[in-house]
């Protein structure tokens, strides 16, 4: 794909995640967390450039994305997305089917790449990141990239997306789309979306309120999405959705690991479309 055709795929994979009523998270039908969709477009727009600029090493493109993002947003929007995308990316310019090209993107990782992605995060300075006694962010990274994602797989999704080659993204993410080929759009990302909720206990929520509180939201999505068809209008789609976003909210509770592995579901279902 050219770098044109990634750009765009990115853009696009943000704002229909943005269009889809995703509870507890910021989208189109309600703020939260001090966070407006105004903040996440600005940031796509900026970040999209630095994701898809061809032939760039992946950490390169997320601590230049994160930079941009930073400078127009103020605040940290989209980490999760640009350590997801960026590798996607990446992949898209290799000839072979995106999940094989993407596993020959994670071997080529290096400590170069752990380098600029550790200034990103600590640039990004995300909520609940905690500190480490070795192969902490704010020190200087002395591994591979995949090896220091390994090293936080076990609490964090994002990280395991590395370890695992995106195997969520791919297998539950993408999957669920596929599967919901006459629902509306934004049925679908939020079908996506509530999948990943509903898998396992979201590492944002786990990382700042535990993994009690976490499991407790994992519970309640599947609860919800049993109950929900995705092939309703949205008048019928949306109250349940709606009544769980204002719980989530109330109790400051953002699932955003799951928000960053639905955009990075829709950039991985239009990348290999």
């Amino acid at each position: 794909m050219t770098m044109v055709d990634i750009e765009a795929a990115f853009l696009a994979a943000c704002f229909a995640e943005l269009d889809a009523l995703k509870p507890g998270n910021v989208h189109r039908f309600a703020a939260g967390h001090g966070m407006e969709v105004a903040h996440f477009e600005a940031a796509a727009f900026a970040a999209a450039p630095c994701i898809a600029r061809r032939g760039e090493r992946v950490g390169a493109r997320i601590e230049a994305a994160v930079a941009a993002s930073l400078a127009v947003a103020g605040l940290n929007t989209n980490l999760g997305i640009l350590l997801l995308c960026a590798p996607l990316a990446a992949a898209a310019e290799r000839p072979a089917p995106l999940r094989q090209a993407l596993g020959e993107v994670l071997a080529t990782l290096d400590l170069a790449d752990a380098s600029a992605v550790f200034r990103a995060i600590a640039a990004a300075s995300p909520g609940g990141l905690g500190r480490r006694a070795d192969h902490d962010v704010g020190a200087p990274a002395t591994i591979g990239l995949v090896e220091a994602m390994r090293l936080a797989a076990g609490e964090d999704r994002i990280a395991a997306q590395y370890v695992g080659g995106f195997a969520d993204v791919f297998d539950i993410g993408v999957a669920r789309l596929r599967a919901l080929p006459d629902a509306e759009p934004e049925a679908r990302t939020e079908a996506a979306y509530l999948a990943f909720l509903a898998a396992f206990p979201d590492s944002h929520i786990g990382r700042k309120f535990g993994r009690a509180v976490a499991g407790e939201v994992q519970a309640e999505a599947q609860a919800v999405a049993a109950g929900i068809d995705w092939l309703a209008p949205a008048a019928r789609r949306h109250p349940p959705l709606a009544a769980f976003d204002a719980r989530l909210k109330a109790r400051g509770l953002n699932p955003g690991t799951s928000a960053d592995l639905t955009v990075a579901s829709l950039f991985a279902a239009a990348l290999s479309s």
